[in-house]
């Protein structure tokens, strides 16, 4: 039907646009597409010594098994003073506490949700 060469079809990809905001009081993570809510999980953030930096920041890098206590995945973030990512856990029960150096724990199966759908340049914003 399509025998003609110089006959073809301009193919269109469109691939939405996540951002994340991280309620470190409400110990939520809320994850947008397209400027709206998404999806929200439940995470830990860092205690009173080693508080989550705040402020607005990018996913710079991601990894697949890290290894150690981040779990399943690591999603790097530019936070000044230190290495801050969002990243699984091996100890599920600190989930909803501020329990952490610094980073946003989330359990496996979520990050690894989240891992799959967002890119390097992600804005991320902790409050």
């Amino acid at each position: 039907m399509f025998s003609n060469p110089r006959f073809y079809i301009n193919k269109c990809y469109y691939r939405s646009t996540y951002s994340i905001t991280i309620n470190v009081k409400n110990h939520h993570l809320t994850l947008y597409r397209n400027n709206k809510i998404y999806k929200t999980y439940k995470v830990a953030v860092g205690k009173p010594s080693t508080p989550t930096p705040k402020g607005n920041f990018k996913v710079i890098n991601k990894a697949v098994n890290p290894g150690g206590p981040f779990g399943a995945r690591w999603i790097g973030l530019n936070a000044p003073n230190g290495d801050y990512g969002i990243h699984g856990t091996n100890n599920p029960s600190s989930i909803g506490k501020n329990v952490s150096n610094g980073c946003v724990r989330m359990y496996n199966k979520d990050v690894i949700e989240v891992f799959k759908l967002v890119i390097i340049g992600t804005l991320v914003s902790i409050v």
